[in-house]
């Protein structure tokens, strides 16, 4: 699973994990992915939908059918 999120768009960061010694080496800065089953009452049928934890608190915050129409506008189909 790729750990993006289709609502906001998060993806990882990268930057450096630094030593004691000041060495420094890659690292990755993954966003808290989460799978979330949601009913889509206008479909009659339930969406799985691949979602950062601040994701989940939008779709809380305005609705599945409404989060589902932005994810479309982006282009990801469900």
């Amino acid at each position: 699973m790729s750990a993006h999120c289709q609502l906001t768009g998060a993806r990882p960061g990268f930057g450096n994990r630094i030593s004691h010694s000041h060495r420094r080496t890659s690292r990755r800065f993954d966003p808290n992915i989460q799978r979330k089953r949601y009913w889509l009452a206008s479909e009659g049928r339930h969406v799985r939908l691949v979602l950062s934890a601040k994701g989940v608190k939008i779709v809380d915050l305005i609705g599945v059918e409404a989060a589902v129409v932005r994810i479309r506008a982006r282009g990801v189909k469900l």
